[in-house]
């Protein structure tokens, strides 16, 4: 029996979840912005500045959706200033384009001048505190779900992370595998937060974007690739919270399904594939610029029966894939466990 990973019906919008105007700290408006990310083949746009949740329906058409969202910081307020700092950032997406206010935004964590006309009277009356630690995290994100947002975790590296910062976040959605800002700045991210989190049996978007703030120097770099039936705002947000989508820098996924115990993948010329799983069980699959790999087949009933059979299982189960083209650059695949398999 087949069973798509990814959809087999719909289209695939191209998607920037991370991005910063002139409402905070970017150095265009959210016109200009859109109208630059348009120019580069996207659809889709999440207008993440900080702090302050504007929305930006005006900008969504026909042929382009603006997801209204925020991205919220969390200083662990180390001496000797900013650069020594930890710092938790979390996109927050409405899945509703009707929101208009935010239960975890509040006008008193709002540092940039420029920011602060954008404060609503909710935001501003809004006496609601966070606070450096997982527990601390975990409320924020329990009552940002329950307002109506995705949650996304965003750029480990650049945040100064490592185990103990993240290891017990729960309620994700996502988490930042790839951020065109940071890793142009010499802070590239890693898939390992994203595996440790999925191994605490975490469900989790992997997710590529720019954080730009800049379209000169920090956009087009890293983007999100959503399978849905129609480019409107709810059926975008619905495809992002099942998971109907995959991330990359450079390589496309065209199709993706198992059957009968067998994954198989079409993708873009590539040189390297891997199906990575909760285990030491991976499979791979070469290429080269001369013979490059297009479609790919990967066996894993040893893992699902083994599985099955395990008495000490560390983990609900899980696998992924991964993708490099010649030019060094990666897709991303959600990880899919296998209670999600028919």
């Amino acid at each position: 029996m087949r069973q798509y990973l990814l959809p087999e019906n719909g289209n695939f919008y191209k998607a920037n979840l991370h991005v910063h105007t002139t409402v905070s700290d970017g150095t265009t408006t959210p016109e200009e912005t859109k109208a630059g990310y348009k120019s580069h083949g996207y659809s889709v746009v999440a207008f993440t500045d900080h702090e302050v949740f504007v929305p930006q329906n005006q900008l969504t058409d026909e042929d382009f959706v603006a997801i209204n969202a925020v991205e919220l910081a969390i200083n662990d307020g180390w001496p000797g200033g900013f650069k020594y700092n930890k710092s938790t950032h979390l996109n927050l997406y409405a899945k509703d384009p009707a929101k208009k206010d935010c239960a975890v935004c509040s006008g008193k964590f709002v540092w940039l001048e420029q920011s602060k006309p954008y404060i609503s009277e909710a935001a501003a009356n809004n006496n609601y505190r966070k606070h450096y630690s997982v527990a601390a995290y975990n409320d924020l994100i329990r009552k940002a779900k329950a307002d109506g947002f995705l949650v996304c975790y965003n750029h480990p590296v650049w945040s100064l992370h490592n185990y103990s910062d993240y290891s017990g976040m729960q309620g994700l959605w996502g988490v930042e595998v790839y951020n065109t800002g940071s890793a142009r700045g010499g802070m590239e991210d890693t898939v390992q937060p994203f595996e440790d989190l999925l191994n605490q049996g975490q469900h989790l978007v992997p997710v590529a974007a720019d954080d730009a703030h800049s379209l000169s120097s920090s956009a087009y770099g890293g983007w999100t690739m959503i399978k849905a039936d129609r480019l409107e705002y709810g059926a975008i947000m619905d495809a992002l919270e099942r998971g109907d989508c995959y991330s990359s820098n450079g390589p496309e996924i065209k199709e993706l399904y198992i059957e009968d115990g067998v994954v198989h993948m079409t993708t873009s010329e590539a040189v390297f594939v891997r199906l990575v799983t909760s285990l030491r069980y991976k499979h791979v699959q070469h290429g080269s610029e001369e013979e490059p790999v297009t479609e790919v087949s990967f066996d894993i009933n040893p893992f699902i029966e083994g599985e099955k059979e395990c008495r000490a299982m560390r983990t609900a189960p899980w696998f992924r894939l991964e993708v490099k083209d010649k030019a060094g650059n990666h897709a991303w695949t959600r990880a899919f466990f296998l209670d999600e398999l028919k």
